[in-house]
């Protein structure tokens, strides 16, 4: 495969490419595609089936943005004193026997059973920028090269690369991109997220060039229509290769907007107590969207859940965010396990790093917490990750891994391995340079091994 810069592909915004991009592989205007002297068509051709031994068909990614203390979430140190506990000094029982969670975290503690803990997740790096990088690239910065994440990857050997069918784009972002770095790296603009924008919070969930704001679907259907009736330049060439590969561009794009594939953006289709169930906030029914995205076979969902970054004000911001991510997370468990949807979608959520254990009480923070890399937590869940397991542990403040330190390439080559993808396997470069999906054993990057104990 060669990754190529197709001519007047140029509609990119903050990390962000349009479904009509994806489509035409050139700009677009409305539904006026310009074109230039071929068009690319994404999503034609039978989606490549995962290899026999793949237990992962989709992931979905919960990126708790900025980064959430481990502590006040899910490797909680009750007995380290008010400096490092602030009020969240209670933890409480889950329904697995000796596992502890935070006492914001009720619903979650109900489903400890379908989800394992990683407490000893660590790389030491405390910028947003670079440990966000090496979280989900497992690539440490610095050798000339941008490394796709893993969403990236994953859309390259279970989407576009591997023949992905459907219109809904492979690799989704809810709602807005980080910008922290390109999640496609190398590979190109191809293999972006298509970020919805919107709040599928609201009445009606406006998607980036799916839902136009203020415009009906019945005056969508009059717009096609007169764009139909007014092309004459196609009636009088019907045989045209050019215009043909137009019209079936455009003809997607309507799909996507006014058909059944569009529909899937739609939660006003979902029963009102699913989504009171879920919390009916951006995040809540993100997890809800992600649902049904994995429901239509799309293979990564990135919900970008921000807010984490708790220099001041954390505990307040605690009592907010906590409840949130407790009621969207353990309803997307049960609903996913109910669906018999679990045992074929990876779960995993964490941020870019964890918060100091100690609490900052002095000015200007006034009870904040700030970057900590040293060790922090990973919620995993299904794709053929064992529920109820606990791995590795952190010192008695939450300071240090004290015991089974995961590293990035640890954990993503475990995710890898439940899809089928081989770590080894060569990515196309536009350069030409020799690169697999993960570097070999022995390389730079620090590893404990994959997370055997849970797979």
């Amino acid at each position: 495969m060669t990754i190529r810069n197709e001519p007047g592909a140029r509609n990119i915004l903050d990390g962000r490419w349009s479904r009509r991009t994806a489509l035409c592989g050139g700009a677009a205007t409305g539904l006026g595609l310009l074109m230039n002297n071929r068009v690319q068509v994404f999503g034609q051709s039978k989606a490549a089936a995962a290899p026999p031994s793949s237990k992962a068909k989709s992931v979905i990614q919960i990126w708790l943005w900025g980064g959430a203390c481990h502590i006040d979430t899910f490797d909680p140190k009750p007995d380290a004193g008010q400096d490092y506990t602030g009020p969240l000094k209670s933890p409480i029982a889950t329904n697995v026997s000796g596992v502890k969670i935070s006492e914001l975290l009720p619903e979650l503690a109900k489903h400890a059973d379908k989800y394992s803990l990683i407490r000893s997740m660590t790389h030491g790096n405390n910028g947003h920028e670079t440990a966000s990088y090496l979280v989900q690239t497992a690539r440490q910065p610095g050798d000339g090269s941008v490394y796709p994440s893993v969403g990236a990857v994953v859309s390259l050997f279970r989407g576009y690369g591997a023949g992905y069918e459907g219109l809904i784009p492979p690799y989704i972002v809810l709602t807005k991109p980080q910008g922290r770095f390109s999640e496609a790296g190398f590979l190109g603009f191809k293999f972006k997220p298509f970020a919805t924008g919107g709040d599928p919070a609201q009445s009606r969930f406006v998607v980036e060039g799916v839902v136009a704001e203020g415009i009906s679907e019945e005056r969508q259907k009059n717009r096609r229509d007169l764009l139909e009736s007014l092309n004459a330049l196609e009636q009088a060439m019907p045989n045209d290769p050019e215009l043909g590969a137009m019209e079936q561009c455009n003809k997607q794009a309507y799909d996507l907007i006014l058909g059944d594939a569009g529909k899937v953006f739609d939660l006003n289709q979902e029963k009102d107590n699913l989504r009171e169930k879920y919390g009916r906030n951006t995040f809540g029914q993100s997890c809800l969207l992600a649902r049904r995205l994995v429901e239509k076979g799309v293979p990564y969902t990135t919900i970008n859940y921000s807010g984490w970054d708790t220099h001041k004000g954390h505990f307040q911001t605690m009592q907010r965010k906590l409840p949130e991510l407790d009621k969207g997370l353990a309803t997307l468990l049960e609903d996913l396990s109910q669906r018999g949807l679990l045992e074929s979608t990876i779960i995993w959520c964490c941020g870019e790093f964890g918060r100091t254990p100690r609490v900052q009480w002095e000015a200007p923070w006034n009870g904040g917490r700030g970057h900590y890399g040293n060790v922090f937590s990973v919620l995993v869940a299904g794709g053929g990750f064992r529920g109820g397991q606990v791995v590795g542990s952190s010192t008695q403040r939450g300071e240090e891994v004290q015991d089974r330190p995961v590293h990035p390439v640890d954990l993503v080559g475990t995710f890898y391995e439940l899809l089928g993808i081989d770590s080894q396997s060569k990515l196309p470069h536009p350069q030409g340079q020799s690169v697999t999906v993960l570097t070999s054993p022995g390389a730079e990057e620090k590893t404990g091994g994959k997370l055997k104990e849970i797979t």
